[in-house]
């Protein structure tokens, strides 16, 4: 038996786990958890050995084992906060662990561990990176990038393939003038100098021929080349400004779970600087690497041309080079993907931090934040480090070998000379070429640092336009220009990740009827209006609106008729009258102000310095949580919507608020389909039918006064709330209730 790794971190279940090890059992990794099978707090342990997998349940105080056989493999998943992670054969999941995003990147690792255990026993060649364990995991493919992503872009380039085509024409006749000078010092150097060194007079008319031809080269040169630089840098930006439009366009249409399972800041930071960094590689190295490659060619037709004996020196260290670029060519690409993943990092503490410094500084915790980016910081530096080590050997080494193949040339050339196979001239125009022959070979090896981010930062596009959405429009939809609001539900069956949320639901909703959700927290009240507002597809049975059901209906086309007032309202930075004109940007100044009268807003509003035309900070800072809600109330409102839906629409507001909201909702309702979400029950009495829910399912349905008289679910949580009232009541009056005895006949005060 051997002892545990000296680098497993302590735990009060290792003493344990030692003693259950068998004779030759050895331990491979250990993976602390800290939820049981009911998701509750508990500690826990998993440990993988050389022969099985042996896991301690909190629930029952328990070790179960697994042995280990080929085919089993670890399924690693998060969902809504949690991580769970499954252990599976080819048939079935034999067990089943959850635990908190804490310990998610030591799952990452025990996973990967597992996998590399898994291979060796199936006798399969295992990859090793030295570098594991320090990525940031977003949920996205951890392959590396590869180069040939960036040929992707060309579905952004195609609409500008005209312009392209005449920048490459400008860029061939830009090569082909530079590509003249060095031409022209064979007959500078044979005809005129070392005629003249040998005591011949100058042509005058022949030097100011040569000297007029290298004159206009470059004149020439100069000209083609900037307007090639010009012109494919416009068509580079456009390019990236499709390519920047179609991603946020593609983020706008997928569902609410993909963006549940991302962080703002990592998504920021692809959008703005992973799209930044294509066109830079587009308007300059990709212009930079095409022309490279076209002056390479035709410098060895030219040197060919001249002498191909010397030509074929010329080439010697191109073998060498090609090695080394491809050797280093993995290491930058899965470094690229990795400094991407780091300051997706940084971006998301930035992101996290800054919209939230209200409660940083409540709570000071502003050393806390500071050390979480610190250690991001570090982080990056580490990668970057790391990355810049390869890179910095690869381009002093390509510089080296270039300097030998130059040596190599002088040394043919002074041979070639000796034995009267080329003149002086010759080799001058010859070392002329191979200068810029080995400039743009260098130049070449350099792209391929900028090829690889460019790569990796395409792939994390391309990883966001990939993504389908779970909510699909209909491939043929179905018109739905008006609503009149009934909405029926039949066999609704949802399930949120492995956890069903609602089961076997039934129930029709009457135009014009106002219907109250009510239940205690997690019965599935929010998940049943995200059902209906569609945020969420339904995993059993339809939800129909007037008959249709709403797959059949194009999503814009359907929430048009959706007013949707949320728990915690969300503002806009711009003028008031901008936020409550937010769904419906044509409404007049008249349109605005009558919405926000039957929210009840209008006159804070005008107490404000500019009135409608004031700013409002950024989430709304600046205005009371119920000033910002009767905006969002007003907001809804405007758009007339034939289905209101109220999630905890007066949560946010005093009594006296309230009352003024419940007033204006009164009138609101009439003629127009109402589901209301409330957990002070007085809100909803005036509601036709109450729905009470209870673990995901319809455990009572009537109006308040038939549920009060049944003194079912409905009833307990009446009197429950009653008596809490009571019970704040009588504590701001300074008074101490005493809860009744069940048992008891009588009370005494």
């Amino acid at each position: 038996m051997q002892d545990l790794p000296p680098d497993t971190a302590p735990h009060p279940l290792l003493t344990s786990l030692q003693g259950r090890l068998l004779a030759g059992e050895n331990v491979v990794a250990t993976l602390e958890v800290d939820l049981d099978a009911q998701g509750r707090f508990a500690s826990g342990l998993i440990a993988l050995t050389n022969s099985r997998l042996l896991a301690f349940e909190p629930a029952g105080a328990t070790w179960r084992e697994f042995p280990l056989a080929v085919g089993q493999h670890l399924k690693l998943s998060d969902h809504g906060g949690l991580a769970f992670l499954e252990l599976l054969d080819t048939t079935q999941r034999l067990a089943r662990w959850r635990f908190t995003l804490a310990c998610n990147p030591a799952a990452v690792r025990f996973v990967d561990t597992f996998e590399r255990e898994q291979q060796l026993r199936a006798g399969e060649p295992v990859r090793v990176d030295e570098e594991e364990g320090e990525d940031f995991d977003f949920g996205e493919s951890s392959a590396p990038p590869s180069t040939w992503v960036l040929l992707r872009l060309w579905r952004f380039a195609r609409p500008y393939q005209g312009q392209l085509l005449l920048g490459f024409a400008l860029m061939l006749g830009s090569i082909g003038a530079t590509l003249v000078s060095p031409y022209l010092t064979m007959p500078l150097m044979d005809r005129v100098l070392i005629p003249f060194q040998n005591g011949q007079a100058i042509d005058g008319t022949l030097v100011a021929m040569l000297l007029g031809g290298l004159l206009g080269a470059a004149l020439l040169s100069w000209v083609l080349g900037w307007a090639k630089t010009y012109l494919l840098a416009l068509v580079s930006e456009r390019i990236a400004a499709d390519l920047r439009t179609a991603t946020f366009d593609h983020l706008l249409s997928l569902s609410l779970e993909y963006f549940g399972n991302k962080r703002t800041g990592d998504l920021m930071a692809r959008i703005g600087s992973e799209t930044d960094r294509i066109s830079v590689f587009l308007s300059l190295h990709a212009l930079d690497f095409i022309t490279d490659v076209l002056m390479l060619l035709m410098i060895s037709t030219i040197l060919f041309n001249i002498h191909p004996g010397l030509a074929l020196a010329t080439l010697v260290p191109l073998p060498f080079i090609a090695w080394m670029i491809h050797l280093v060519r993995d290491r930058l690409r899965t470094g690229f993907e990795k400094i991407d993943r780091v300051w997706g990092e940084v971006t998301n503490i930035l992101a996290d931090t800054i919209p939230g410094i209200r409660v940083v500084k409540a709570f000071a915790q502003e050393a806390r934040e500071a050390r979480r980016f610190k250690a991001a910081n570090a982080a990056n530096l580490q990668v970057n480090d790391r990355l810049n080590k390869t890179w910095s050997l690869f381009t002093p080494t390509v510089a080296l070998l270039t300097e030998m193949g130059l040596l190599v040339v002088w040394g043919v050339g002074i041979w070639l000379i000796a034995h009267q196979s080329i003149t002086v001239g010759t080799l001058t125009a010859f070392l002329a070429y191979i200068g810029r022959f080995y400039g743009r070979l260098d130049s070449m090896s350099r792209i391929v640092s900028v090829t690889q981010k460019a790569a990796a930062g395409a792939k994390r596009i391309f990883d966001i336009l990939d993504h389908v959405s779970n909510v699909p429009d209909p491939v043929n939809p179905q018109p739905f220009p008006e609503a009149k609001g009934a909405i029926s539900m039949q066999g609704l069956n949802f399930r949120y990740g492995s956890r069903s949320v609602v089961r076997n639901l039934n129930l029709d909703i009457r135009p014009g009827e106002m219907v109250g959700l009510v239940g205690h927290s997690g019965s599935g009240k929010s998940t049943l209006v995200n059902l209906i507002c569609r945020f969420y597809d339904v995993t059993e049975g339809s939800i129909k609106v007037d008959g249709v059901d709403l797959r059949r209906i194009r999503v814009a086309d359907y929430r048009r008729h959706i007013g949707l007032v949320l728990q915690e309202p969300f503002l806009f930075f711009g003028t008031i009258a901008e936020n409550i004109a937010y769904g419906k940007p044509d409404a007049t100044r008249e349109e605005i102000v009558a919405a926000a009268r039957a929210a009840h807003a209008h006159e804070f509003i005008l107490r404000l310095p500019h009135g409608y035309d004031s700013l409002v900070g950024e989430r709304g800072q600046g205005l009371s949580g119920g000033e910002r809600q009767r905006i969002s109330i007003a907001r809804a409102l405007l758009i007339d919507p034939a289905i209101l839906i109220l999630d905890e629409a007066t949560s946010a507001v005093d009594t006296e608020t309230e009352k003024e909201i419940q007033r204006a909702l009164d009138n609101l309702v009439k003629g127009r389909t109402t589901i209301a979400i409330a957990h002070r029950l007085s809100t909803l009495r005036k509601a036709d039918r109450l729905v009470v829910m209870d673990r995901g399912e319809i455990v009572e349905l009537g109006p308040h006064d038939e549920l009060i008289a049944k003194q079912g679910h409905y009833w307990r949580l009446w009197e429950a709330q009653a008596r809490r009232v009571d019970a704040e009541e009588a504590d701001d009056a300074g008074l101490m209730v005493v809860a009744p005895n069940p048992n008891a006949h009588t009370v005494n005060a």
